[in-house]
């Protein structure tokens, strides 16, 4: 009989696109397992299975027990796994999924190390947030002011328009009741929106600590990203389901905020987005993403193959 041990890992090409996949799940007080290719939840109401190809982010929230086989299979999968604090509004720690080409890796370590282009991603993360503005004479304090300016109107407007009232942003670090409703819901809705963000950028295989906007966290890149879905998905979905009632914030948000990114196929168009953030002028990253391939570095930027010996080729 075949065990879990001795089944083969998925090559790239089996696995299911990112862009196809459940944005995140969330879980709580509850034993996960692995049953084939599936992890299963267990609780006192019975066991869900759920294939593990189609997620992108499991959320681990308190009372969650994970096996080692559940990690296994949800790493040969390539979703990643957070585990979060309750309601999935406080992150503490996060698998690592599964990436085989350093590609995109490589060139946003070539934009991030120049600052220059440094600041031309930041602008252009800018410019695909607010496309009416144009960011490109803006010194990174001027994008600061103008970000900051325009989240502000964000606020007010989706107030205006959903009829909640709004004083102002006012979050306390591990206290998710101390905010208001629409506060409540606002940080439901960005914790969520840095698990699918956190899903994408590590199924690509980036750094998720070398931002060009945020900077000094493990995190940094994820937080770049989510903040390109802020003000046009996160805050309007947040004013909406405060708008309905002030009961049961953390997981009305989650639910009315993954049924917006699927409806808009966020994730096809955050995989699309940073591609043309790292690679602005259309050119593709040596290397393919499904490829499991390992080259050797040698002169004038030339990759040769791995796995010979090249001590013939070099005079003593």
């Amino acid at each position: 009989m075949t065990t879990v041990a001795q089944r083969r890992a998925s090559s790239p090409r089996e696995l299911t696109r990112v862009a196809e996949r459940i944005s995140f799940i969330y879980l709580e007080r509850c034993t996960i397992h692995r049953d084939a290719n599936a992890i299963t939840a267990e609780d006192a109401d019975g066991t869900t299975h759920i294939p593990s190809a189609t997620i992108g982010t499991l959320l681990l929230g308190p009372g969650t027990r994970i096996t080692h086989q559940a990690m296994s299979v949800l790493a040969e999968s390539g979703a990643a796994v957070a585990w979060v604090g309750e309601h999935g509004v406080r992150y503490y720690a996060g698998g690592r999924a599964l990436s085989r080409s350093a590609a995109l890796l490589e060139a946003q370590a070539t934009r991030w190390a120049n600052r220059r282009t440094r600041l031309e991603v930041a602008r252009a993360m800018y410019q695909l947030r607010f496309p009416d503005e144009d960011p490109s004479g803006l010194t990174r304090h001027e994008l600061l002011g103008h970000e900051g300016r325009r989240v502000k109107d964000c606020y007010r407007r989706q107030a205006d328009r959903t009829g909640v009232p709004w004083h102002g942003r006012h979050y306390l670090p591990g206290d998710f009741t101390a905010g208001d409703a629409p506060n409540q819901a606002v940080t439901a809705a960005a914790q969520c929106m840095y698990g699918v963000a956190h899903a994408v950028v590590a199924a690509l295989g980036c750094a998720t600590g070398l931002g060009f906007v945020h900077s000094g966290h493990e995190l940094s890149f994820v937080l770049d990203v989510a903040d390109l879905y802020k003000t046009e998905i996160g805050i309007p979905v947040a004013f909406e389901v405060a708008a309905e009632s002030d009961q049961d914030i953390g997981s009305r948000t989650r639910r009315a905020l993954r049924d917006r990114i699927n409806k808009t196929q966020l994730l096809d168009r955050c995989v699309d987005d940073i591609k043309l953030l790292l690679l602005p002028d259309g050119t593709t990253a040596s290397g393919s993403e499904g490829e499991d391939r390992v080259t050797l570095q040698s002169d004038r930027e030339v990759a040769v193959a791995a796995g010979r010996n090249y001590s013939g080729e070099v005079t003593w």
